[in-house]
């Protein structure tokens, strides 16, 4: 279903130290830098099923975020075998340096389209980008800044650190549910386990190894981040959700199957 690109209404931005306050103890020595170089690269990920409304629009707000004198950026999008002419605008936007596209012949699943995407990814730091626009990447500076600083090595984006009235009261309750099974079984403080805003150093997010394939990338990557002792950083951000009829893509038994991949994780082996 076509549908006109959603227009976010500018977010209300925090305090930095409002922002910290969810972060927690460093993990690290503080002042750490993410690299020994004067610049620090961004790779951002965007997997992408038939999404011919939104990718271009998103793409172009990815672009247009301003990440600081000092940061570049690189776009990495994984066409998970898309069948609705996704592909031919990724062709048209293709631009070398800038833009990387994999192209996979039969649709996997967001999972498998995360694990492609990484293997094109040369940045320092690693964000994912969802194709819909339910998250803003204006949001982008304020994910970056507790790693950019040396705050944390992984950083969430919460739907949930703000007051909000755009999130139906269904999907409020399934994340809410989710985060705290993920809190029970991990000792973790977190708000929002299914945010789509994820960002790692390089280096952390190689030492995971990944095996999903479907939407279970969110629940395996954070059981195996908390596995190994590191510390989720979260900080505020906007949403703007979509309905099935727009084409949002999760169902309810994508919740079961977090569930057990949360559980398979803590009490198994995590496969390093």
């Amino acid at each position: 279903m076509s549908a006109e690109p959603a227009q976010l209404e500018p977010t209300p931005q925090p305090s930095l130290s409002a922002a910290k306050m969810a972060c927690g103890p460093s993990p690290q020595p503080e002042g750490e830098p993410v690299t020994t170089s004067q610049r620090t690269r961004v790779s951002i990920v965007i997997p992408v099923y038939n999404e011919r409304s939104t990718i271009e629009e998103v793409i172009r707000r990815v672009l247009a975020v301003d990440l600081g004198p000092t940061v570049d950026r690189e776009l990495v999008v994984a066409d998970d075998g898309s069948r609705d002419g996704t592909q031919q605008i990724l062709d048209r936007m293709r631009t070398d340096g800038i833009i990387k596209v994999h192209t996979s012949l039969i649709n996997l699943g967001k999972g498998a389209a995360i694990r492609f995407g990484l293997e094109y990814a040369t940045g320092d730091i690693v964000l994912f980008q969802d194709a819909d626009l339910e998250l803003d990447p204006q949001e982008y500076p304020r994910l970056l800044e507790p790693i950019l600083t040396g705050q944390a090595d992984v950083v969430y984006g919460s739907r949930f650190l703000r007051p909000t009235r755009t999130v139906p009261l269904v999907t409020r309750l399934a994340n809410t549910f989710l985060t705290a099974v993920t809190n029970l079984l991990y000792r973790s403080h977190l708000t929002d386990m299914e945010t789509a805003y994820k960002v790692f150093r390089t280096d952390v997010l190689r030492r995971i190894k990944l095996r999903c394939v479907g939407f279970e990338f969110e629940p395996e990557v954070t059981a195996k981040v908390l596995r190994q002792g590191l510390k989720i950083c979260e900080v505020p951000i906007g949403y703007i959700p979509r309905t099935q009829l727009e084409g949002k893509k999760i169902r309810w038994h994508d919740g079961l199957k977090a569930i057990y991949y949360l559980l398979r994780y803590r009490f198994g082996s995590i496969g390093k």
